[in-house]
C-alpha cells in the first residue's frame, strides 16, 4: 500500500498550493513515503524538496484511504496524511519540480480547480478548522464513485 503525506502551509490569509501539469489542478505540496520514516519526517522531507520551505510544528489533521479499481495492483488502494501548519522557515523556491507553487487566497480555495477528494480536505481543514477522516473511491479520472467523510 502506497502512503502519501501533504501538507496545507498558511500565510496570513493565504494556502501554498502546488498547481500541477498533468491536469492543471492545485495540489498540497507532498509526496510518497520512503520506506522507515515516519509521517512526520515524510511531510517534512516532502515540503522541503518541493517547496524549498521547512515546516515547523506540522500538525495531522486528515487521515484518508484512497482506492481506485482502475489503478495499478500497487496504487489500488493508498493512504494520504494531511498536515497543517502555519510555521516555516527558508525561502519559496522559484521553480518546484511538481508544478508552479502559488498562495491562494483561503476565502478562494472552493473556486480553484482541485482533486474531489482534495476538496473536502481543503473545505473540512481550512473553512471548517476541523479534522477529517475519510474514505474515497475514484473512478480512472480521479473523480468521486463514493465517499465517507467523518469531521471532528
Amino acid at each position: 500500500m502506497q502512503r502519501v503525506t501533504n501538507c496545507l502551509i498558511i500565510k496570513g490569509e493565504e494556502v501554498l498550493l502546488l498547481k500541477k501539469p498533468r491536469r492543471g489542478w492545485y495540489a498540497m505540496p507532498g509526496g510518497k513515503m520512503e520506506a522507515g520514516e515516519s509521517v512526520y519526517e515524510s511531510v517534512i522531507r516532502e515540503v522541503r524538496e518541493e517547496t524549498g520551505l521547512t515546516i515547523i510544528g506540522p500538525q495531522l489533521s486528515s487521515v484518508a484511504t484512497m482506492t481506485k479499481a482502475s489503478a495499478s495492483a500497487a496504487l489500488k488502494e493508498w493512504m494520504m496524511f494531511t498536515f497543517i501548519t502555519d510555521r516555516f522557515s527558508g525561502e519559496l523556491v522559484d521553480e518546484s519540480p511538481e508544478g508552479e507553487l502559488e498562495w491562494i487566497p483561503i476565502s478562494e480555495i472552493d473556486s480553484i480547480p482541485t482533486a474531489p477528494s482534495d476538496r473536502f480536505i481543503h473545505q473540512a481543514l481550512l473553512t471548517k478548522k476541523k479534522r477529517l477522516y475519510a474514505s474515497f473511491d475514484l473512478d480512472e479520472d480521479d473523480q468521486l464513485n463514493d465517499y465517507r467523510v467523518n469531521e471532528q
